[in-house]
C-alpha cells in the first residue's frame, strides 16, 4: 500500500470545506472496520484511507503548518501502513470503569503472544500470529492502545479474499480467550484493501489542478510557488529532471540545487524577515525536493 507523502495533504484552509462531509465519509468507512473480539477488545482495521484521515485531523487539531512538522504526522502513521499482503489495526482495550482500567490492563499482561487471525475451519484453518508494534511492549505493564499487524503469504491471501472461508480473529490470552468472526460488510473492506481498490474518501476538485507558477529557473533547476502553500513565502526547488535522491543527482545539478536554494531563502527573508528550509529525502517521498518558507510569526 502505497504510503502517504506531503502531496497527498489538503491544506488547513482548504479542509475546513471539505471536513463536514470527509469527516461522514470516514465514520460510515471505519464502522465497517471495526471488530469487536469480546467485550473489551476491539479492533479498528487501518489503511491509507483511515490513516490519511488521521493525518489531516492532526494538522487541523494542532494547527500545523509548517511543513517539517507535517512530515513528522506523515511518517509516524506512515509506520501502521500496512504493506502488501498485510492487514493493519489498532487494538483497543476498553473498559469503562475507570477504577478498572489498570487492573484490566495488568490482567492482559503478555496478549502480545495471543492475538491471532485465523483463515479458515477445522484442520484445514491457518493461523496467522499478530505481531505487535514493538516500541509499545513492556514486561510489567500494556497500553490499552495497541497496533498490529497480521502478515498474510501468498496462501493465506487467497484465502481470505475468498468470502466463502470463514475468518476470525481470536484472542488467547489466560485471562481473556474470545474469537469472532470477521462479518461480511468488514471482510469485503478488508479485501478491497488488499486488493487497493479502495476510492479515496478525501473529496477532490472535479476540475485538475494547474501545474505550479515557475518562480525562476537555473539551468536544470527550479523554483515553483506552489498552488496551496504550505507557509507564507512557500517555494519549492526541485531538479526539472525528477529525481529520487541526493543519490541520483550529478554534482553540477547539486551545486545548481544549492544555488537555487540560497537564492530562494534570500527571497523569503527579504520578504518575511527569516527563512526556514526543509529537504524531501526519501523514505515516502518520490521526489527529491526543497521546501523553502517564512517561520511563524
Amino acid at each position: 500500500m502505497k504510503p502517504l507523502a506531503l502531496e497527498d495533504i489538503v491544506d488547513r484552509e482548504r479542509y475546513a470545506d471539505l471536513r463536514p462531509s470527509y469527516r461522514a465519509a470516514v465514520i460510515d468507512y471505519k464502522r465497517r472496520r471495526r471488530l469487536a473480539v469480546g467485550e473489551s477488545i476491539t479492533l479498528l482495521f487501518e489503511d491509507r484511507e483511515t490513516l490519511h484521515f488521521q493525518v489531516q485531523e492532526m494538522i487541523w487539531v494542532e494547527g500545523i503548518t509548517l511543513p517539517d512538522k507535517i512530515q513528522h504526522e506523515i511518517d509516524t502513521y506512515n509506520e501502521l501502513m500496512p504493506a502488501d499482503r498485510e492487514l493493519s489495526a489498532t487494538l483497543f482495550v476498553e473498559i469503562t470503569e475507570a477504577s478498572e482500567i489498570r487492573p484490566a490492563l495488568d490482567r492482559l499482561i503478555g496478549v502480545d503472544e495471543h492475538v491471532s487471525l485465523i483463515v479458515g475451519d477445522d484442520d484445514e484453518a491457518v493461523e496467522i500470529k499478530a505481531q505487535f508494534d514493538p516500541k509499545q511492549l513492556q514486561e510489567d505493564r500494556i497500553s490499552a492502545v495497541q497496533y498490529i499487524k497480521f502478515a498474510l503469504d501468498d496462501a493465506a491471501l487467497q484465502r481470505f479474499c475468498d468470502p466463502n472461508t470463514l475468518a476470525r480473529v481470536r484472542v488467547s490470552h489466560p485471562n481473556y480467550q474470545r474469537e469472532a468472526e470477521i462479518p461480511p460488510a468488514t471482510r469485503e473492506s478488508l479485501i478491497r484493501s488488499l486488493r487497493s481498490e479502495v476510492d479515496p474518501l478525501l473529496p477532490t476538485r472535479s476540475d485538475p489542478s494547474p501545474p505550479a507558477p515557475i518562480a525562476f529557473e537555473m539551468g536544470a533547476v527550479r523554483a515553483l510557488r506552489p498552488e496551496r502553500p504550505l507557509a507564507p513565502g512557500h517555494l519549492i526547488i526541485e531538479p526539472i529532471e525528477a529525481a529520487e535522491s541526493l543519490l541520483h543527482v550529478e554534482d553540477a545539478v547539486l551545486k545548481e540545487l544549492m544555488a537555487a536554494v540560497k537564492r530562494a531563502a534570500a527571497e523569503v527573508v527579504l520578504k518575511h524577515g527569516a527563512c526556514r528550509i526543509y529537504t524531501d529525502i526519501g523514505g515516502s517521498v518520490d521526489r527529491l525536493r526543497w521546501h523553502v518558507f517564512a517561520p511563524p510569526s
